[in-house]
């Protein structure tokens, strides 16, 4: 967790968009209302309508990874707000290869706008008042990355309730998400996760109850 005091709480807000039900998160310093947009994966028009109500300064857009159903609405937030894009840069296979994924899925997704800034292994985010960390945490793609500080982690598609994310897809790394999962599990019991799908939970009940975190399971292929 950042060194940052952690009294400093930021809002995070979530809107559960598309045919894969991602949850798209507005990440917000309550003391001076600028925020992020992590994951904005699908139905465009909807997430701009709804920045737009929070009453929010966006500054920046923040990929989790490039799976097609996380990046699919980024267009939509450009055309609004002429933010940066954050990708891992080790993501932009998996970027670059969305529309033909989604296609397989029989699905239409727009041209994305390209990344315009990278996620890096420590590197600090600022947003107002609040600082994050970031942790490249692979395995369910090569450039994941697990946002975390002021007692909340944006976990994409690495840890989810009661289980994680799938290691079968075109460059995902069995053993690598294990040890990415040994990374987040050490993170504070009380840190809240926020996944890339289904509902929250926290590090202390995932470690308790997680098959994947307590011995009970192991990630396919690991």
């Amino acid at each position: 967790m950042s060194a940052t005091a952690t009294a400093l709480a930021p809002e995070v807000l979530v809107q559960t968009v598309g045919a894969f039900q991602e949850n798209c998160y507005l990440v917000v310093d309550p003391q001076t209302r600028v925020a992020a947009v992590v994951d904005p994966g699908a139905e465009g028009a909807r997430l701009v309508d709804w920045i737009r109500a929070a009453n929010v300064q966006l500054e920046a857009i923040w990929l989790t990874h490039a799976h097609l159903d996380h990046i699919g609405a980024i267009a939509d937030v450009v055309r609004a707000w002429d933010v940066p894009v954050h990708l891992h840069p080790l993501d932009r296979p998996v970027f670059d290869y969305a529309p033909r994924a989604a296609q397989m899925y029989g699905l239409y997704m727009e041209p994305q706008p390209a990344p315009t800034a990278e996620f890096a292994e420590g590197q600090q985010l600022t947003l107002g008042a609040l600082t994050f960390d970031v942790m490249h945490a692979p395995g369910h793609a090569p450039g994941h990355v697990v946002i975390h500080g002021h007692g909340v982690a944006l976990a994409g598609d690495c840890l989810f309730y009661g289980s994680v994310g799938r290691t079968d897809l075109p460059l995902s790394e069995p053993a690598a998400l294990t040890r990415s999962l040994a990374r987040i599990a050490a993170l504070p019991a009380e840190t809240v996760v926020h996944p890339g799908h289904g509902p929250s939970t926290t590090i202390g009940r995932e470690r308790a109850e997680n098959p994947f975190l307590n011995g009970g399971a192991r990630v396919l292929g690991g």
